[in-house]
């Protein structure tokens, strides 16, 4: 009997922990995905810009073909 103490209060210490190293870990994954997820639409938006001013200030000459 004296042991089963020890080993319920150690099951708890064990799954409090586990539960604090998921959420941690799943901050972290949420935090990458955040900041790679601006990123990913800051790049777009200067890539859409940078197409919208090229063809603007280089109109694309048609040539035809026989």
């Amino acid at each position: 009997m004296s042991q089963a103490t020890p080993m319920r209060k150690r099951h708890q210490f064990n799954s409090r922990m586990t539960r604090i190293i998921l959420l941690i870990s799943f901050l972290f994954f949420f935090g990458r995905f955040v900041y790679s997820s601006i990123g990913a639409w800051q790049h777009h938006q200067d890539k859409k810009a940078a197409q919208q001013s090229s063809q603007v200030t280089e109109p694309q000459v048609r040539t035809e073909q026989n």
